[in-house]
């Protein structure tokens, strides 16, 4: 069943933004759980791309960007 919530921009925005800081937080906590120097770097890269993509969702939502308003 689709609930009013599920209309509503922010409430998307809000959900996407959580699982791209659980996605960073997982990445970030395993650099130390590996052995080899490039994958470390491929963790941290990663976790750094999903940030740029968390803060345009958060862009997204407060309008901070002349794309979004």
């Amino acid at each position: 069943m689709v609930s009013e919530a599920d209309f509503h921009p922010r409430h998307h925005t809000q959900k996407m933004q959580a699982r791209l800081q659980e996605t960073m937080d997982h990445l970030r906590q395993d650099i130390d759980k590996v052995d080899e120097p490039q994958l470390k770097a491929m963790f941290e890269t990663a976790a750094e791309v999903l940030g740029g993509l968390k803060k345009a969702f958060s862009d997204y939502e407060q309008k901070n960007e002349s794309a979004w308003r």
